[in-house]
């Protein structure tokens, strides 16, 4: 039986005195791509946050590649291999689009070469100040500072959002190749009709819960009407 990628349990989750989570379950298996769904402010970043150490869980458990990290540090948890592309990009303005790419850079399969054959327009952008780039671009590099990681999983918070309708397509084109290439994947986004045909397994959240997982085309009417507002 393959063993689980991420696993997370019951995982309960405060800012202060006010409970975000209360009972999240969420597993994803190697070359797995998972999708993360529901309304806004139902609990998805904060899921995020926690599997990436930026808040620290409450209760529950959180095992990423053998790791008990529900309470590990941040930093410690990227050089277990999560590669975050985080909600509103940060980008480092005041870097180079080089710079930026290779800020935390690790050995393994994606350089700076590989990542420049995926999202060519950063290729010719290398030298340019992060703060000069477009929305799509910056979205972009956001991305490959990501793979530069050489990341085992890589969490896509809202990754589209905002950006015009060409640059949303090829943002999913390379998400697409991505999964071709056997990428672990966990992904936030609101575009079904993008997100859907390349999902292996979705995930609903619904008030700090998950309420309902199960296969993208088992995804009816019903539970988009109650879950997403769709």
């Amino acid at each position: 039986m393959t063993q689980p990628l991420l696993q997370v349990l019951k995982l309960t989750a405060h800012y202060g005195v006010a409970q975000a989570l209360f009972d999240v379950n969420l597993t994803i298996l190697p070359g797995q791509v998972v999708a993360l769904m529901g309304r806004n402010g139902m609990g998805k970043t904060t899921t995020v946050n926690v599997v990436c150490g930026l808040l620290g869980c409450t209760s529950g458990e959180v095992h990423f590649n053998g790791h008990d990290c529900g309470q590990m540090a941040s930093y410690k948890i990227a050089r277990l291999g999560i590669g975050l592309v985080p909600e509103g990009r940060r980008c480092f303005a005041n870097l180079t689009v080089r710079e930026n790419l290779l800020v935390a850079a690790t050995q393994g399969e994606w350089t700076l070469e590989k990542v420049c054959g995926l999202l060519p327009r950063l290729k010719e952008r290398l030298d340019q100040y992060a703060n000069t780039l477009s929305g799509g671009e910056q979205q972009m590099l956001a991305i490959g500072r990501a793979l530069l990681t050489n990341p085992k999983l890589l969490i896509l918070d809202e990754a589209t959002e905002g950006l015009a309708p060409v640059i949303r397509q090829e943002i999913w084109h390379i998400v697409a190749s991505l999964k071709d290439a056997g990428q672990s994947i966990l992904l936030i986004d609101k575009s079904l009709a993008e997100l859907l045909p390349i999902t292996d397994l979705c995930v609903l959240l619904e008030r700090g819960s998950t309420v309902w997982q199960g296969a993208p085309e088992e995804l009816n009417a019903d539970l988009r009407d109650r879950y997403l507002g769709i």
